[in-house]
């Protein structure tokens, strides 16, 4: 009643799902109406043909991982066999219908969306979460998933999500919502009119001033209001507390036995008949059969469908816990233990609700549950298991090792604020120094240390080599990469610097270890640049089985500049990144890889890499890794010459990371704005800016990236004619070059010297370099080469140079200098004609990078499993994609790609 507004747009978006699916979050008080706009979706659903899958969400199985899925696909789960054996693999794992272990949660839910959109080719589908906000976190991990990826499929999301119930997955998850509120007036009084319970003039009044709309109150209060007559002019309770006070009313005035029934049935964290008649026989010490619960049915409290029993409001289950008290609720939870003996899990959390004192072997058993989760992908039930565990534990020991296991697993969660109060907990014990070690470890492992002003990367590394030295070699690795990465995204200086490399280079470790060159790499880019470029040479001449390790490598040859081993290695890692699911990882390898193209100017790498990379790194909740990603646009966006999108995306960049003082994210910014003024030809702005980058004092000075601006640096100094405020940087640079092989370093001061020189060898010296995988650096050098003879009035000679390095810029995509090296060739009399128009003029980020996918090949659902995304958005794509750039065919397309 009164929601004509809200029953048409879901009716709208039911009739839309064969064009296009969608997603919606009903969000609104208790009581409010969400349950009944989805039923009436539901409904509507069902008449027009949809299939429609339902799941709900409740406190008592807020900890079975993948709970709601589990409701949600049983009824579908025939179809698995549609699914590629991987993915089936990991749904069944997920499920509990095997006993492998669950990989990322993110293959989940590409198993899961791919599973949706096969049986959608037949049926369209309608997904119904209700209770969202209690739903376990690995099902509202995967729906939040899905809902992003609905746009091409027939297939509808919607969830109802209860106001106030706290931070949730579906807080600020960027959803369409649609906030239900109080009904009208006049609908109000028009349900109130449907009461039998003969409201006298003032009751009613009163009634609908203190329902203030609310649908729920309107039905359930009435009764009430006329159980109490005298006693209204008293003050009202809240209204959510007053529903629950009508509930326990209702309820107390049951059968002793539907009593107890009730209360096992809102303990217990299933809704099986059978499992409630057992446990209440063991609680009332008689049998009790469904016949029991036959008067709170007639109450209106329950409903009782084949042999299940649901509650027809949440806050009827939440009045009937409250109201059984502590000592009641202990004895139900230990009969239900009683009842669940072949459900280990399940039995286990109703013995850890029963026990009033510490108890080792409840411990014990919750810390197997937690294993279990974490095998399922349960990161929150993990965190809940370990944390209980350590509650019902007597030795302060095994206390403090539960409380910080809970903590380290809490970190996958991304919940600062339950690794916070675990650590808190933790460290109020007598920590031996092992747990110490740990403790620090995790509190400084959200947002790569960011966020941590506490534990610097010295004290990080003197822990690390006590935590090896202690016998822990693999967490003594783990907590000195977070000390790398100290180096990374912030400056420690140089003696913590050194402090890491020795721990790391004193830790017992194979010399070719892709951990340990990483860390060196990132520790000393310029003093273990040598180390780390030889030795991973070496590594990358056998096959790498572990991406992990080949994502490590690539990385760490960003960092010693080695840009085209870098692209070359975090690409060879996106396979086996991919099939694992590992989404944060996989960001990690794109941002590199689109690092690196950037760097050398690939732009069939680079566009597609940093879309995708930032798509995932927002996805994953790495902020400053988006940040990062940004920046590398910006620089991409200058490259092209869209010059105010540099400067728009550079400005992102920084907002992102100037409030923790991130310095890759600010020096690649600042670094994308000197680009940016080159371009236009501010070669005033464009040394300002760079000069800032190698000015310790400044917050974008990153000693590793400022190796690879060298080129740029002089560029801008030779053509602002201010070469001697660079020469104190030269001048260190050419120190640095003498300790390392970093081409980067060494194609940056090549160049260097011949814009600021005046010497022909210099420019052949440049030249005469195998620069075939940096072809961006070769053409600046004959564009400089060019330039140099051109004012030197040998303007024949200049005419060859300059024509190489303008047919090299445009193959580029390098617009600008494009530009410039035809004003060059204009000024040395020859005319050029305008670079055409290519593929990614044309198209978007993620249009190019489907193109290129399908160009190679790739089927659509190929393109669908490479990009977590399902084959029918790949062909939405594509149909956009052909018409753009003129082919009607694959083959055309490839060779439109190629042209």
């Amino acid at each position: 009643m009164g929601r004509d507004s809200e029953v048409a747009r879901l009716s709208a978006m039911i009739h839309a799902v064969r064009d296009h699916g969608a997603a919606l979050v009903l969000q609104g008080e208790a009581g409010i109406g969400k349950s009944a706009l989805l039923a009436r979706a539901a409904a509507t659903a069902r008449t027009a043909g949809l299939r429609v899958l339902t799941m709900a969400g409740t406190e008592a199985e807020a900890h079975l991982p993948f709970g709601g899925l589990h409701q949600m696909l049983y009824p579908v789960h025939d179809a698995f066999g549609l699914l590629p054996a991987g993915q089936q693999a990991a749904l069944r794992a997920a499920l509990g219908l095997s006993d492998e272990t669950v990989p990322d949660a993110f293959l989940v839910g590409f198993a899961v969306l791919n599973l949706l959109a096969e049986l959608a080719d037949t049926t369209p589908t309608l997904i119904v979460a209700e209770d969202a906000h209690w739903l376990d976190a690995a099902t509202a991990d995967v729906l939040s998933f899905l809902a992003r990826r609905l746009e091409s499929e027939p297939i509808l999301l919607l969830a109802a999500v209860r106001t106030g119930a706290g931070v949730t997955r579906w807080t600020g998850a960027g959803l369409p919502e649609l906030t239900v509120r109080p009904l009208s007036d006049a609908a109000a009084a028009d349900l109130l009119g449907q009461s039998k319970a003969g409201l006298t003039p003032p009751e009613r009044h009163r009634l609908l001033a203190e329902a203030a709309g609310n649908p729920l109150a309107l039905i359930e209060l009435p009764a009430a209001v006329a159980a109490t007559r005298g006693t209204l002019a008293a003050p009202w309770l809240p209204l959510t507390d007053r529903l629950e006070r009508a509930f326990v009313d209702r309820a107390a005035g049951l059968p002793p036995d539907t009593l107890a029934a009730l209360q096992v049935a809102a303990l217990n964290d299933g809704a099986a008949l059978a499992e409630i008649e057992d446990a209440n026989a063991a609680l009332t010490g008689h049998p009790v059969g469904a016949e029991a619960l036959r008067p709170a049915v007639d109450a209106r409290l329950v409903e009782i469908d084949d042999d299940r029993l649901t509650f027809r409001h949440p806050l009827i289950r939440s009045a009937v816990h409250q109201n059984a008290g502590p000592a009641r609720r202990r004895d139900v939870h230990q009969a239900l233990a009683g009842v669940l003996t072949t459900d280990p899990d399940r039995r286990t959390w109703h013995l850890a609700s029963a026990a009033d004192r510490p108890d080792e072997t409840v411990a014990a058993a919750l810390e197997a549950v937690a294993a279990r989760a974490q095998r399922r992908g349960g990161a929150a039930t993990a965190v809940a298991a370990l944390d209980r565990a350590a509650r019902l534990s007597p030795d302060p020991w095994r206390r403090a090792d539960r409380l910080l296991r809970a903590a380290d697993a809490g970190v996958d969660l991304g919940r600062t604020e339950v690794v916070d109060r675990l650590l808190g907990a933790a460290r109020e014990l007598d920590l031996t120094a092992g747990q110490r070690a740990r403790a620090a470890w995790i509190g400084a492992a959200f947002d790569d240390g960011m966020r941590d002003r506490e534990t610097d990367a010295t004290t990080l590394a003197g822990l690390a080599g006590e935590t090896a030295a202690a016998g822990d070699l693999d967490l003594g690795v783990r907590i000195l990469w977070s000390a790398a990465l100290r180096c990374f995204w912030s400056e420690p200086g140089p003696d913590a610097r050194r402090r890491i490399v020795a721990v790391a280079e004193g830790l017992p470790l194979d010399p070719h270890d892709a951990r340990l060159l990483a860390i060196l790499a990132y520790a000393a880019p310029i003093d273990r640049g040598a180390v780390v470029i030889e030795r991973s040479r070496e590594v990358l001449a056998q096959p790498l089985p572990d991406p992990r390790a080949v994502r490590l490598l690539g990385s760490a040859a960003v960092l010693v500049g080695s840009f085209d081993v870098a692209l070359a290695q975090s690409a060879a890692s996106l396979t086996g990144l991919r099939t694992q699911g590992r989404l944060q990882l996989l960001a990690r390898a794109l941002a590199a890889q689109a690092w690196s193209a950037v760097h050398l100017v690939d732009l069939a790498v680079a566009i597609p890499a940093a879309q995708e990379a930032s798509d995932l790194a927002e996805e994953t909740g790495q902020p400053y890794l988006l940040g990062l990603i940004r920046a590398s646009q910006a620089k991409l966006a200058a490259l092209r010459g869209d010059f105010d999108g540099a400067r728009r995306l550079a400005g992102e960049a920084e907002r992102r990371g100037l409030p923790v003082g991130a310095r890759p994210v600010l020096a690649t910014a600042q670094h994308a704005r000197a680009l940016a003024a080159l371009g236009e030809g501010d070669h005033a702005e464009a040394l300002e800016r760079l000069l800032r980058l190698h000015d310790p004092g400044d917050p974008s000075y990153q000693p590793a990236l400022r190796c690879h601006t060298i080129g740029d640096l002089a560029d801008a100094a030779a053509h602002a004619g201010r070469a001697e405020l660079i020469a104190p940087v030269i001048a260190e640079m050419e120190r640095a070059a003498a300790r390392t092989p970093s081409p980067s370093l060494h194609d940056g001061l090549r160049l260097a010297r011949a814009l600021l020189g005046d010497d022909p060898s210099a420019y052949e010296d440049a030249l005469a370099q195998d620069l075939d995988r940096r072809p961006f650096t070769r053409a600046r050098a004959e564009l400089a080469y060019g330039e140099w003879l051109r004012r030197r009035r040998r303007v024949a000679e200049s005419r060859q140079p300059l024509r190489a390095a303008r047919d090299a810029f445009d193959a580029l995509g390098a617009v600008p200098w494009g530009d410039r090296a035809r004003r060059e060739l204009r000024a040395a009399g020859e005319r050029s004609g305008q670079r055409a128009a290519a593929a990614t003029d044309r198209l978007t980020a993620h249009e190019f990078q489907i193109a290129q996918l399908a160009a190679q090949g790739l089927t659509n659902r190929d393109i669908g499993k490479r990009l977590y995304i399902s084959h029918r958005t790949v062909g939405a794509h594509l149909a956009k994609i052909f018409p753009k750039i003129g082919v009607t065919s694959r083959v055309q397309l490839r060779e439109a790609l190629e042209g």
